[in-house]
């Protein structure tokens, strides 16, 4: 009997899942990437625009950082300042507390998936996890320009008003 109820759930669930309306509506809600967008990035800079209009460097004067953007829509992103100083100890769990803070506020790393609106020049990350972990589960909008093998976006304002701004250089 269980095996005929397996058997039955499997056979409704091939003819829902194949269905054409139900088909339809999957890719209404299926992440859209533009073939431009897929492939391996490196970070060109990780700058951030203050309230005043005046723009700096955030993660220091060489970031180093990579995008990587699959034909599905799944992504992973690093950032981290080039100039965070190693701990002291070999021991991670022994660093001290300003270690901590220096390691975690030169980075910055998530992953989840992406859509790109070409029509509204607009990114939408639907982050799953987070070394900050505040994002974890949000959908974040970041306009986006995409010119000679370039891609740059602005972050979500900071709650000073502070705006990240990162720029991509294709790898691939």
């Amino acid at each position: 009997m269980n095996g005929q109820k397996i058997l039955k759930y499997g056979f409704i669930s091939a003819i829902f899942f194949t269905s054409p309306l139900l088909t339809a509506v999957a890719r209404a809600d299926a992440t859209t990437v533009v073939p431009s967008m897929v492939g391996t990035w490196t970070l060109v800079a990780a700058d951030v625009q203050h309230s005043d209009g005046s723009r700096a460097r955030d993660y220091g004067a060489a970031p180093k950082g990579m995008l990587m953007i699959d034909a599905q829509g799944h992504y992973s992103l690093q950032i981290f300042k080039a100039e965070r100083p190693r701990f002291a100890s070999a021991d991670k769990s022994a660093a001290t507390p300003d270690e901590y803070k220096t390691a975690v506020m030169g980075s910055s790393t998530h992953f989840g998936t992406i859509s790109v609106d070409p029509a509204t020049a607009t990114l939408t990350f639907r982050i799953e996890s987070a070394s900050f972990p505040n994002w974890e589960g949000q959908q974040q909008k970041r306009t986006y320009e995409l010119k000679n093998g370039e891609l740059s976006y602005r972050v979500v304002p900071r709650p000073n008003g502070d705006v990240p701004i990162s720029v991509w250089r294709r790898v691939n």
